[in-house]
């Protein structure tokens, strides 16, 4: 049986990638994608999620527009996103059918997990707004979610500052309310997905696929390479980038495609220097019990041939 899944985007490249893996995947059942603001506005995020479901001829996969702004904070992220991502994906507009769902993504996300069998995991890979926001207004949902696979947070290095990653840092009160909501985690950080990158080699065999899902994905690793030579260049792979957001949907689909640690993991929400970090306790000093599943590398190769397999996949 596949698994249910939903996503929850704020779409920029490496989320476009995600979900095309979780839509054309015969091991994943799309339930739904709901959007946040991200790497770009929430106008632009939402836009594009309904153009990648289009591009690849899955209209029917509904979507759910969700938060504009964090739940504390009023930033809306630009600068080294907008360097990686743009704002508009390279795809055409809208015009096989994908529309956006009436109502709120939070309230859908309510609505649909009360209303399941308990078995629809969640894969935040964006900032945790609307799953923070989900659990306060209906604390009910958090027993009923059996999963949550989320792409963020770091330990070794930040990519937003010099500790924190830029899906925690952007809204760190949501992501403590997530890490520390008492469901089973699995947190896919940098640490991770900096050990899994796709390379320009790996984006002509993507184009070569001679599929929608294949074509765009090749443009977006293209466009990743070139914003991370330009703004923050792998030192171990020049001419590669990290695919972060899908490497957390294949790590659903074979968990063992990384190495995880289960450990006690919070995020700092006061500090002046460290505001977003994820806060890992590898040697349990904190005396707090373990929470997350935080891993710490990722097998590349295993991660470019379930790419090659899946979107070489048509709807």
């Amino acid at each position: 049986m596949p698994t249910k899944v939903i996503l929850d985007v704020d779409t920029g490249t490496d989320d476009a990638v995600a979900l095309m893996t979780a839509a054309l995947s015969p091991d994943i059942e799309l339930v739904g994608a709901t959007t946040v603001n991200g790497n770009t506005t929430i106008d632009y995020t939402t836009e594009n999620t309904l153009r990648v479901f289009d591009w690849i001829g899955m209209p029917q996969v509904p979507v759910y527009r969700g938060l504009d702004r964090p739940i504390v904070r009023s930033q809306v992220a630009r600068g080294m996103a907008t360097r990686i991502h743009g704002d508009l994906l390279d795809l055409p507009e809208v015009s096989h059918g994908a529309t956006l769902q009436p109502g709120h993504a939070v309230d859908w996300l309510i609505e649909t997990y009360l209303a399941s069998d308990g078995d629809i995991v969640l894969c935040p890979v964006g900032p945790l707004t609307n799953i923070a926001m989900a659990i306060q207004k209906e604390p009910r949902i958090v027993d009923a979610i059996p999963e949550i696979v989320i792409m963020g947070g770091a330990h070794d290095h930040g990519n937003m500052t010099a500790s924190a990653e830029f899906n925690i840092w952007l809204d760190p009160e949501a992501a403590r309310i997530v890490v520390n909501c008492g469901r089973p985690i699995r947190m896919v950080p940098l640490d991770a997905t900096h050990r899994a990158l796709v390379s320009t080699e790996d984006a002509a065999r993507l184009r070569a696929l001679g599929t929608p899902a294949g074509e765009a994905a090749a443009r977006f690793v293209l466009k990743r390479i070139d914003g991370y030579d330009a703004t923050q260049p792998m030192p171990h792979r020049p001419g590669a980038a990290p695919v972060h957001d899908a490497l957390a949907v294949c790590a659903i689909i074979d968990p063992t495609i990384l190495t995880t640690d289960f450990i006690p993991v919070d995020v700092e929400v006061h500090a002046e220097l460290s505001l977003g970090r994820t806060v890992c306790d590898f040697r349990f000093r904190s005396g707090k019990p373990a929470n997350v599943h935080f891993a710490t590398d990722a097998d590349e190769p295993k991660f470019v041939r379930m790419l090659l397999e899946i979107l070489g996949r048509t709807a």
